[in-house]
């Protein structure tokens, strides 16, 4: 994909889609492309000069880059004039308060906590650009607002992100590991030894209420390992 000219009209908006892992990249991107023509980074760095280069409409990154971090990136994109009113959604694998409270203030307008399903990430996509092109407006109505590129940023990206931070929040705190999950854990067997399995705890999280995951960890007391089950796909896996 070549840089786009400031002048040319598209039909398309322009995502640019940053993860270090091929394949979470490949997922995100057969969706997107429904909407979307995508460019593709898996590093900070490539990021950056990308997003500087094409001025995406919007930014869909990790945390856990090479090269820059995901938080770092975040701020770097703020910073800069060119860039510093693209809407930036940000999907971790981070999911505790403290790692979405340091995304949001490096100037995510949502976090995403992974596992996220490429319909939630679509939905989040819509609303944060709608976001943006009513704060837009409101901005290009106000009397006597200034027509200084920098200074109309500086206000969108001031009042952008607050509705996502809370909704966003919140999501992140249901995540907890309990011995008394929401869902019963089954009785499994070992599938080295055919021994019953002892459950020692789970882990409550998923994108939201609506699409809550839920992963069972079980110990074999004969010495083959631990294992997690996960309640939606109902397999059983060797993590240990």
């Amino acid at each position: 994909m070549h840089a786009r000219p400031l002048t040319e009209t598209h039909r398309r908006a322009l995502a640019l889609l940053i993860d270090r892992d091929a394949d979470t990249r490949h997922m995100y991107v057969e969706f997107l492309r429904r909407d979307y023509d995508v460019e593709e980074a898996e590093d900070g760095r490539e990021a950056l000069a990308k997003a500087l280069t094409y001025r995406p409409d919007v930014i869909v990154t990790e945390t856990r880059l090479a090269g820059i971090n995901g938080f770092e990136l975040c701020k770097l994109l703020r910073l800069d004039s060119q860039t510093c009113d693209i809407p930036i959604v940000v999907v971790t694998a981070d999911a505790f308060e403290a790692d979405v409270r340091r995304a949001t203030n490096a100037g995510a307008d949502v976090v995403l906590t992974k596992p996220c399903l490429p319909d939630d990430l679509g939905r989040e996509l819509r609303r944060v650009r709608t976001d943006v092109r009513r704060t837009r407006d409101r901005l290009a109505a106000a009397p006597g607002q200034t027509t200084d590129r920098r200074g109309r940023s500086a206000e969108l990206v001031e009042r952008l992100p607050a509705t996502g931070r809370r909704t966003m929040l919140s999501r992140a705190h249901n995540r907890r590991e309990t011995s008394e999950p929401p869902v019963a854990p089954p009785a499994l067997v070992c599938p080295e030894c055919d021994q019953p399995l002892h459950y020692v705890k789970s882990h409550v999280g998923g994108v939201s209420a609506k699409h809550q995951e839920q992963w069972d960890y079980f110990e074999c007391r004969s010495g083959c390992g631990t294992f997690q089950y996960r309640q939606r796909t109902r397999r059983l896996r060797l993590v240990k």
